[in-house]
């Protein structure tokens, strides 16, 4: 097994977060990586710095106006003369009929929700988050062995809420999404499977009219739930893509043994699709006191849903995205690579 991440996504530092009618205290930030990384470390497990494998993958699957926004957005954000605030933050969501004609339309354009605000050196991080996830990719396409056959990817902020061209639910590059097709250099077939607290429809969508890209999602059900407009059941894909879309959501509540009931649904999918290799969104955010917890996962089924995808017999790279119960990510985690 090898793990990988990158110092660097500790610099977006996020100070706003505005979701259903008020400001909240951000929750994706930089505490969550330090807590992460202690895992590992308890259990003597070595984390690699991720190297640069450059920016041709991410515009393999974001466009580059939109990622062009979010290099260039805080500069042209602070190069306005009126005081806009510290962040790139908008209240006003407009993807379509928008020319994107000054920064604060640009914003209305490509940010999809109120809780993705972008900072001085985001960017960074956001960069890095990506590469982290590629490094693990690279490895796979080059030096698959039996050693390494499992990855890790340590990466903040997370990505599976991130669209094409828009950023949402604290994710900017959608970084299960460019390992994917990244991986398809080599592999003819990768499952995607999101177990995350929330519904990935950023993974969805860039895969929805596809089949050599499988995505399944365990998640909580998106009524008035994030991200509300996409996670359902009847989603199946559409053109040759359809019937390549699994959501499985959950009535909010669920015990541990109704996820497990979910997840084995998901892995007996994936079975049948008999993929080359699997991306794992890995979400410490069903966790029973997360704060964005709709199911009640203890700190054990962790390792119980790490030994369900490793008896998978795949090569596996597992991206560590949501998860905001602080205090208790390190012990999550090291259940979860335990369990590994």
């Amino acid at each position: 097994m090898k793990i990988y991440s990158h110092e660097n996504q500790m610099l977006h530092q996020p100070k706003t977060y505005f979701s259903r009618g008020k400001m909240r205290q951000p929750q994706e930030k930089p505490e969550r990586l330090i807590e992460l990384l202690k895992a590992p470390k308890a259990l003597g497990l070595t984390v690699i710095t991720a190297k640069d494998i450059g920016i041709e993958p991410i515009l393999d699957v974001h466009d580059l106006g939109y990622v062009d926004f979010l290099k260039n957005a805080y500069s042209e954000w602070m190069a306005v003369e009126e005081d806009m605030g510290e962040e790139v933050q908008t209240t006003i969501y407009m993807p379509n009929n928008n020319e994107g004609l000054g920064i604060l339309a640009k914003a209305a354009k490509y940010q999809a929700d109120g809780s993705a605000p972008i900072g001085k050196y985001s960017w960074t991080s956001i960069y890095w988050s990506a590469q982290t996830a590629l490094n693990a990719a690279q490895n796979l396409l080059t030096q698959e062995t039996e050693q390494n056959k499992i990855q890790v990817c340590i990466t903040r902020p997370v990505g599976h809420h991130a669209r094409k061209s828009a950023a949402g639910g604290f994710c900017y590059l959608n970084n299960a999404a460019i390992i994917a097709q990244y991986l398809l250099k080599k592999y003819n077939k990768v499952a995607i499977i999101d177990t995350d607290m929330h519904h990935g429809q950023g993974i969805q969508e860039i895969f929805y009219d596809r089949k050599d890209v499988l995505y399944t999602s365990v998640h909580g059900s998106p009524i008035d739930f994030y991200p509300v407009v996409a996670g359902h059941e009847h989603e199946r894909g559409q053109g040759e893509g359809y019937g390549y879309n699994f959501n499985f959501p959950m009535p909010h509540g669920t015990d541990e043994a109704g996820f497990f009931d979910y997840v084995d649904k998901s892995l007996a999918t994936v079975e049948l699709f008999n993929p080359d290799v699997i991306v794992h969104v890995l979400g410490f955010d069903v966790y029973k006191d997360d704060p964005q917890a709709k199911c009640h996962v203890s700190t054990e089924g962790f390792q119980v849903l790490a030994q369900k995808l490793k008896e998978l017999n795949k090569p596996l790279i597992v991206l560590v995205e949501g998860g905001y119960c602080i205090e208790k990510l390190n012990d999550n985690f090291q259940s979860f690579l335990s369990g590994l």
